[in-house]
């Protein structure tokens, strides 16, 4: 089925731009690779709408799929039915049996006004144009297949569908604006006769019918001349106010992709611009304005996310992943943590906090009581003692443990060197997971006391 949508999908296509040419331009439509074209055309619609009976129907939350024919028919004939079989009208077939009976008596077919009758007769191919509805449910079926959400690839194939529609109506514009004089013979009036072009080659004609249709769409103007015949008049309105809506919804859509392709960013430019007025009404001097500037830089990267919400939203299970996947490995280092309970070191894992601080911050102050302990994702410090002596500690290591085990006061300064991503354990946290496993209390306890 994904095959033969595919072969659909273009066969849709090359309908919905060749038909109003052929319409409109071309005088003999007899030619063998015409017939061949709608021929052919016709019977893959036809097909196409038998096989839309056969066809499973997936239930929008995808956990099942109706494969009763019964149901499947009913389903199809209450939604698409009635517009799948309108625009799949063997209209060709009809014609091929006209043309040939209508050769018989040359007399008749070549007088003006069975001419006029088989040209108007010949618009009833461009039922085949509803097939657009087909087009458009295919492209949604497909980006339901391929899972294009929320991300790049979706905003890519919307874009590429909205510029494809408007370049199609573009297209049935300007052969609607040649389409229409040529049904009435050309009046002097009309634009074609008025540039004397009733000969011209289809491809000239094509061109300046389709830049007259542009002219009118884009609302720059009602092209080289100002319509004349009361047709080329209500022709052109017509044009610009198709093209108006077009333009409209356009604009609206690439203003709402724009936003939704990086909303965490939007969300940070958001917030960044509160603390510039911040800044700004308190007075701060401008080192203190640049300190903030750069910490929001690397505290957020230009994106912005309400994690807490986030995680809170997920399963136990799917947050314990996540928490894992982002914590696991600073943990493991620590001989406190090395072989502990699994489910205690998850547990502690939930409540570490993440934080930042800058070249040349205290993140530990020697003399305070502790409060927290840290693990260094990213960054390097400096443990500094009474001696004067430093020690660097950098990726993955950890530093202020003892506070958890004992309420003592620091026996030693700690300051970031680079810029510096932590995460934070506070001892009211790690308590509060302790009194839950109480056997690795004692655990802890005798390792204090080491």
């Amino acid at each position: 089925r994904f095959y033969w949508d595919l072969i659909m999908l273009l066969l849709m296509v090359g309908n919905l731009i060749i038909l109003p040419v052929g319409i409109t331009f071309f005088k003999d439509e007899n030619t063998p690779p015409w017939i061949v074209f709608n021929v052919l055309s016709d019977t893959f619609f036809l097909a196409d709408l038998v096989l839309n009976f056969r066809t499973g129907i997936v239930v929008e939350d995808n956990t099942e799929i109706i494969l009763d024919p019964h149901t499947i028919k009913m389903k199809y004939l209450k939604s698409w039915f009635l517009v799948d079989f309108i625009s799949s009208i063997p209209v060709d077939y009809i014609f091929l049996i006209v043309d040939l009976e209508t050769q018989v008596d040359s007399e008749v077919y070549k007088t003006a006004r069975a001419l006029r009758i088989v040209r108007f007769t010949k618009i009833l191919s461009l039922l085949r144009l509803l097939r657009l509805s087909r087009l458009i449910r295919y492209i949604h079926q497909w980006e339901e297949i391929f899972h294009m959400t929320y991300d790049l690839a979706s905003a890519v194939v919307r874009i590429f569908n909205l510029i494809g529609m408007m370049l199609l109506l573009c297209h049935w514009d300007g052969c609607l604006q040649f389409l229409v004089p040529m049904l009435q013979d050309f009046p002097e009036d009309c634009w074609v006769s008025i540039n004397h072009m009733v000969n011209d080659s289809w491809g000239k004609q094509y061109s300046h019918a389709l830049f007259k249709a542009m002219s009118h769409m884009l609302c720059i103007g009602y092209g080289q001349q100002a319509p004349e015949g009361m047709t080329d008049v209500w022709l052109t309105m017509l044009s610009m106010i198709v093209g108006a809506t077009c333009y409209a919804m356009f604009i609206g859509h690439a203003t709402a992709l724009i936003q939704s392709l990086d909303s965490s960013r939007r969300q940070y430019q958001e917030k960044y611009k509160q603390v510039e007025q911040y800044m700004s009404f308190h007075k701060l001097p401008g080192d203190t304005r640049q300190r903030i500037h750069e910490y929001y830089e690397h505290r957020y990267q230009g994106k912005m996310f309400d994690e807490e919400n986030i995680l809170g939203e997920l399963s136990e299970p799917l947050k314990e992943e996540i928490i894992n996947f982002n914590c696991r490995n600073l943990v493991a280092n620590m001989p406190l943590f090395a072989n502990a309970d699994p489910n205690f070191v998850t547990a502690m894992l939930t409540k570490l906090r993440f934080e930042v601080f800058q070249p040349g911050d205290f993140i530990i102050r020697e003399g305070t009581v502790g409060k927290k302990m840290y693990f260094i994702q990213h960054g390097v410090v400096s443990i500094l003692t009474k001696g004067n002596k430093e020690t660097k500690l950098s990726d993955g290591s950890y530093f202020g443990e003892i506070c958890l085990l004992t309420r003592g006061r620091r026996t030693a300064s700690v300051r970031a060197d680079t810029y510096c991503r932590l995460y934070s354990l506070s001892v009211d946290n790690f308590n509060e997971v302790l009194e839950e496993y109480p056997m690795m209390r004692r655990a802890f306890e005798t390792v204090a006391m080491d």
